[in-house]
């Protein structure tokens, strides 16, 4: 770790001894050498996870192209930048280490796959082909569907968007970049030409896979000197506010819905396909 943010207070032992498992642990995953690095990150800065008992923060970001600092070989292919953090520096890397971006890094590389250990704090670094890269890659991208419009690349999601008419309201559709944009295409075609009939068999789905966790979740939510305000199948479905689709290249989607506080402000999603229609519904949040 590192000695950022002055001495810590002791902890407990029990928990000083699990951080010190888990970061020898991460630390064998790495080559010894330490050899510094110029970088660009992606389109989403850092961010963090823990599994199972992990007592610190894995954190990592995007690095889409990287070189070594004294020349060389550019690497184009995406790799991640790695470190172990407790809560302020985790904070710090989010707030402090900017996405599309050139950093100066020391690091460690893995013994096996695309990361690099993090050793240090990252510092602002400049390369000329880092740079034409940079710009490349910030340059927007778009690609023109006829009868659907201009689908926009999201970079930070990695899929492409656009907005639509859906029965008189705007909402997004959206499609994964690593799909085929032909056969997404043919897909978003066939639930735009009969909005009303998918529309109907999605929210009459829905509800009559969700009513009663609805009903649930209004008992829970009722106050003690309050009866329950009990959900009908078409209050249910007069509620649900359609925001997106999702759709794939085989014919299946997935439809996005605000739950008109049914669930607290969770979201709703319904995902099928074409032949089966909707197949799933989930409480989502």
């Amino acid at each position: 770790m590192f000695n950022l943010f002055g001495k810590k207070k002791a902890a407990a032992q029990p928990e000083a001894n699990a951080e010190d498992a888990q970061v020898q642990a991460f630390a064998q995953q790495f080559e010894p050498e330490e050899f510094t690095i110029l970088a660009v990150t992606g389109a989403n800065g850092f961010g963090g996870g823990k599994a199972g008992d992990d007592k610190l923060w894995t954190a990592s970001i995007e690095l889409t192209a990287w070189m070594e600092e004294n020349g060389g070989e550019v690497h184009h292919q995406s790799a991640r930048l790695v470190t172990l953090a407790d809560d302020t520096l985790l904070e710090y890397l989010r707030t402090r280490v900017p996405k599309d971006f050139i950093l100066k890094i020391k690091v460690r590389q893995a013994r096996a796959g695309s990361r690099f250990q993090l050793i240090g704090l990252p510092e602002p670094g400049f390369d000329p082909d880092l740079k034409t890269i940079l710009d490349e890659q910030k340059k927007p991208v778009s690609h023109y569907i006829e009868a659907l419009g201009t689908f926009t690349l999201n970079r930070t999601v990695n899929w492409f968007e656009a907005n639509v008419d859906w029965l008189g309201a705007e909402i997004a559709l959206n499609f994964d970049q690593e799909e085929d944009m032909a056969g997404c295409a043919q897909t978003a075609k066939a639930l735009m030409a009969d909005q009303a009939g998918w529309d109907g068999r999605i929210r009459t789905y829905a509800a009559q896979q969700l009513l009663e966790l609805a009903n649930d979740w209004a008992q829970d939510g009722a106050q003690e000197d309050e009866e329950p305000q009990a959900v009908t199948q078409e209050q249910f479905v007069e509620r649900m506010d359609l925001e997106s689709i999702q759709v794939s290249e085989d014919g299946g989607f997935t439809f996005w819905f605000n739950d008109g506080d049914l669930f607290w402000g969770h979201a709703i999603r319904v995902s099928g396909d074409l032949t089966n229609g909707p197949t799933e519904a989930q409480m989502e949040g």
